[in-house]
């Protein structure tokens, strides 16, 4: 009983060691990254800055956002406004910072529902052959329309609300991710360890998640930051339109479109939602172009 005691305590100080130093191997790849990609890395402050906006957005925001001040109504920016107000009085600081909250949402639910069926349909399609054809072609018909127009007619379809909007944005995303799913899983599959993972017994499941998925995860992750902002913007254009979230929900999109009637009078009504969308962007479009050099052989290699 006694002897236990060291050989428990050694495995834990082993344990402890091992979570120590693979932690300091990731902020030793984090600095080397942000060193060798500058601009990439901006761009992942930028979105960990309106991460973290989002997340915490009520106990930052410094207002209600909906709370209207007829009094107030199209205040330039001031002590007790910073960034002004719009035309029924309410703070657009905390409408940006709320807005931050519902923009992301919609990008990473729908990317993230958008990932998980466009994966596992182009594994199905490159693993069963006899399934490829129609898997293949049904993306290829979705992909032949303009992502826009796929959302606004599902929208019109299903009416608008948040959910339906991450539906909709869903949807036109699933044919990226699984052409580009299908394409790797197809060199995968040719590699000489799922041959002998095959000869070996092993069932299809386990060959997906342990030899497959595994390899074909690193463009998959640069697709996804990729296509945030294409749901952003396309979660914003659907909001300008009317069809997506409603007032007075603070959304980007929403409130650019009600800016239109008021942006003479007070521009700061238009410039500052237009300038956050443009900021949040251009995060993660630079952040996804770093991480491609960096994840991509031949362009680290160059």
């Amino acid at each position: 009983m006694d002897s236990s005691i060291p050989v428990s305590a050694a495995k834990a100080r082993v344990r402890r060691v091992d979570s120590s130093s693979s932690l300091a191997g990731r902020l030793r790849a984090l600095t080397r990254f942000a060193r060798n990609y500058k601009l990439a890395a901006i761009g992942g402050f930028i979105v960990v800055f309106f991460v973290v906006v989002g997340v915490f957005a009520p106990w930052l925001a410094p207002k209600d956002p909906n709370a209207i001040s007829v009094r107030d109504t199209l205040l330039t920016p001031n002590t007790e406004y910073w960034l002004g107000t719009d035309n029924n009085g309410r703070d657009m600081l905390s409408r940006l910072i709320h807005g931050a909250r519902i923009s992301l949402t919609v990008s990473f639910a729908s990317v993230g529902i958008a990932t998980a069926l466009g994966v596992l349909l182009g594994i199905l399609a490159a693993w069963y052959r006899r399934l490829e054809t129609v898997i293949m072609r049904l993306m290829d018909v979705l992909l032949s329309f303009p992502g826009i127009i796929i959302g606004l007619t599902i929208v019109a379809i299903l009416g608008s609300g948040l959910e339906n909007v991450i539906l909709a944005i869903a949807i036109y995303q699933i044919p990226q991710f699984a052409r580009l799913a299908h394409g790797m899983a197809i060199s995968v599959r040719q590699l000489i360890y799922v041959d002998a993972a095959i000869a070996t017994g092993a069932s299809d499941l386990r060959i997906f998640r342990q030899h497959i998925l595994p390899n074909i995860l690193a463009p998959i992750l640069v697709q996804i930051s990729l296509l945030i902002p294409s749901a952003i913007m396309t979660s914003a254009g659907l909001s300008f339109l009317g069809l997506g979230v409603q007032p007075p929900t603070p959304e980007w999109g929403s409130m650019l479109q009600n800016s239109l009637s008021w942006a003479r009078l007070a521009p700061h009504v238009m410039i500052f939602p237009g300038l956050t969308l443009m900021l949040v962007v251009f995060g993660f479009n630079v952040l996804g172009d770093g991480l491609r050099d960096a994840l991509d052989p031949k362009l680290k290699k160059r």
